[in-house]
């Protein structure tokens, strides 16, 4: 089974940068598609960005412009770096690995495995 471990989290304030990484093993990202989301409480989990197995990268409308998915092959991660940052940014990011799947609007994935998640914070 793909385990997936998610890291880069924190307490930033508004205008900062974070860089979140996805890790997985034991097996290659390579034939997944890889998606970001993020959840907050009361709300329902959220697409952020998703990239696909040939390198193309979807982000939700709040932050286009803002956040850049990427991957290392060499490290078998997948990077989410998130610029600008806004206070409706904070919430618990997760990474998961699937199948490509383009029917929801500017998300890439289907879901098959999650991390665990990595509180990202943004306040004054």
């Amino acid at each position: 089974q793909l385990q997936l471990v998610e890291s880069g989290g924190g307490l930033v304030q508004p205008g900062g940068s974070l860089r979140l990484s996805c890790a997985a093993s034991p097996f290659s990202l390579d034939s997944y598609a890889i998606g970001w989301f993020r959840q907050v409480p009361g709300k329902e989990r959220e697409g952020v960005s998703c990239i696909t197995n040939d390198g193309t990268a979807y982000y939700a409308n709040s932050v286009k412009g803002r956040f850049t998915i990427s991957t290392d092959n060499a490290k078998n991660t997948v990077n989410l770096q998130m610029d600008s940052l806004k206070p409706e940014d904070t919430g618990v990011y997760y990474c998961s690995a699937g199948l490509r799947d383009t029917s929801v609007q500017n998300m890439c994935v289907a879901p098959l495995y999650w991390g665990q998640g990595t509180q990202v914070t943004v306040s004054s």
